[in-house]
This record gives C-alpha cells, sequence and structure tokens, in this order.
C-alpha cells in the first residue's frame, strides 16, 4: 500500500429483485409474474434488503479521509482501477472473481450478505468484520492477505486474458473446435468441446467437476499452488486428430502452447465472462502460464 489517500471502489452485482424491477416496471407486475409461476416476490425481497443493508453500514464503515466510488460488474470492463484501491465486493464468490482480472495488486475484500445463501470462499468477509479491517488499512498495518494464483493466456499478437478460475479455449458456440496442443514436449491435434486450465481455486468448480466425470486420480492444484490444471473436454478420436493429452499439471517450466485451426468462431474467455472473450482464428497461437499477478484477497 502507498502512503497516499485510498479509494474504495465497491462493486456489487444487481440482486434478483432489482432485476425483476427491470424487466417489468414495478413491484406489483413483478409481483403478478411471479405469482402466476407459484413463486412469491417475498424471498428475493427479502434478500434484497438484506443486501441494502450490508451495503449501506459498509458506506459507514469506510474512514472519513477515504476516496470512494461504486461500479456494478457490468461496468468492470470499462472502469480503470488505481494503484492505491481497495476493492470491496458486495455478492457472491463469483464476483471476486470477475473483479480479479482487471487488477494488478490491489487489495480486495469480499463480503458475504447472505451467508445462508453463498458458500463464502472469496467473499468471506462478514459485514462485522469490514469495518475493523478497513480501519486497519487506513492506519497502514497489513491485514492477512492470501495471494491466489491466477492463469494468464497470451495470443501472439500480445493480447492477453487473465483469470482466477479458469480459461476456457474452444468455439464460442460449442461446436467441436480444432486446433493443436502442445504440453511437457507432447503435441497433438484435436477436435474436442474446447480447453480448460484452471487454477487452484478454480480447481474447487469446473476443473473438479471434470477430473470426477473422468474417474481421474490427477491431484488438483491448491489456491495458491504455482501449478494449473488442463483439461479437454469430450475429445474425438479419428484418423488426424488423437484423444492422448486430455489432462495435465502445467508449472512454471511447461507451459501449454495451443495453436487454432478454426477458420472462424474461435474464442478464449476467463471465468465464464464470455462477453470480454478474444477471438481464437485459425493459425493464431496461444501461450497459457501461471500469471505474474495474483489475487490479494484480505482474509483477515
Amino acid at each position: 500500500m502507498t502512503l497516499s489517500t485510498p479509494r474504495a471502489v465497491i462493486v456489487r452485482r444487481n440482486t434478483e429483485y432489482d432485476l425483476l424491477l427491470a424487466r417489468h416496471a414495478t413491484r406489483g407486475q413483478a409481483e403478478f409474474f411471479l405469482k402466476s409461476r407459484d413463486q412469491d416476490i417475498r424471498e428475493v425481497e427479502t434478500e434484497h434488503h438484506l443486501v441494502q443493508s450490508v451495503h449501506k453500514d459498509l458506506l459507514r464503515s469506510i474512514p472519513q479521509r477515504w476516496r470512494r466510488t461504486e461500479i456494478t460488474r457490468e461496468d468492470l470492463d470499462r472502469f480503470l482501477f488505481e494503484p492505491e484501491d481497495v476493492v470491496i465486493a458486495i455478492g457472491q464468490d463469483g464476483l471476486v472473481a470477475n473483479i480479479s482480472k482487471y487488477l494488478d495488486g490491489q487489495l480486495v475484500i469480499g463480503i458475504n450478505p447472505l451467508p445462508d445463501r453463498y458458500d463464502g470462499v472469496l467473499s468471506r468477509i462478514t459485514p462485522q468484520q469490514s469495518k475493523g479491517l478497513l480501519q486497519t488499512i487506513d492506519e497502514h498495518k497489513s491485514p492477512e492477505i492470501e495471494a491466489r494464483t491466477m492463469v494468464c493466456a497470451t495470443l501472439d499478437d500480445s493480447q492477453s486474458i487473465y483469470a482466477l478460475n479458469e480459461i476456457f479455449i474452444g468455439h464460442r458456440t460449442h461446436q467441436s473446435a480444432r486446433y493443436r496442443i502442445r504440453w511437457n514436449k507432447n503435441e497433438e491435434r484435436q477436435s474436442s468441446s474446447g480447453v480448460i486450465i484452471a487454477t487452484g481455486t478454480g480447481s474447487t468448480g469446473w476443473a473438479r467437476s471434470i477430473n470426477q466425470a473422468y474417474g481421474s486420480s490427477l491431484k488438483l492444484p491448491s489456491p495458491t499452488d504455482n501449478r494449473l490444471a488442463f483439461f479437454v473436454r469430450e475429445a474425438f478420436p479419428s484418423i488426424h486428430t488423437g484423444t492422448s493429452l486430455t489432462m495435465g499439471i502445467s508449472d512454471q517450466n511447461n507451459p501449454i502452447q495451443i495453436t487454432s485451426e478454426m477458420n472462424q468462431g474461435g474464442v478464449i474467455f476467463g471465468d465464464g465472462i464470455e462477453d470480454d472473450a478474444l477471438p481464437f482464428d485459425w493459425g493464431q497461437s496461444l501461450h497459457i502460464e501461471i500469471a505474474k499477478r495474483t489475487l490479494n484477497l484480505v482474509v483477515g
């Protein structure tokens, strides 16, 4: 942290109640819509008010001398973060992951407003803890930080994508993707449903599901390990494509290289954000490795 005045950047997602009002214009119309489908608006309304209450308490907890601003998840790809920012995510774990790719060393505090609904793996700070943590940072003391490994995918034209959970390489419509993959001195031409490269954080999600479905004994990395796990989804064997290079562990000495053989529709995106993807068409080469930056997650 620098000695300049920090800026609190509060990031949130619209609640389900917000989205219902945006779609139906009024509470009454939203209530009628849900009631006609045997659902009750009071559940999402109650959760909305709980989130709003946490939000108001947080605003009161931010030190008076700090600058502050608020954005939604939809603003992330066009918001300019500053080095001294303290980023405060109010919501589920996925929101912290969404934020991470746009940061470079800033502290992140994930606040769980609905502990009965969200697991709190990344959003693990309770609203009651947040005031003390912000005071600690204001006094230029260092809170407990977990430096979580991230993954970086760089095209041969220098465009890059970062992710906290995983990067997906495949076809934008999820039809068969064609490419050549190189890892650990091995190379194979493949046709598959795409390739997943996961960090230790992502190894508790999508990668874990694939690993279990394969019945694999592959030991997945932990969140702070400098290792990545990769999985090829539904590789198709043919006279032109193989299935022998479908999973493994990548480290700093064994990055993954993928060259596209898709005439159109090839994409690369991170953490499920398909709207923020890079095209990956025929002949383009991709280098996937452990990122030099980490997510500096405040844990206490």
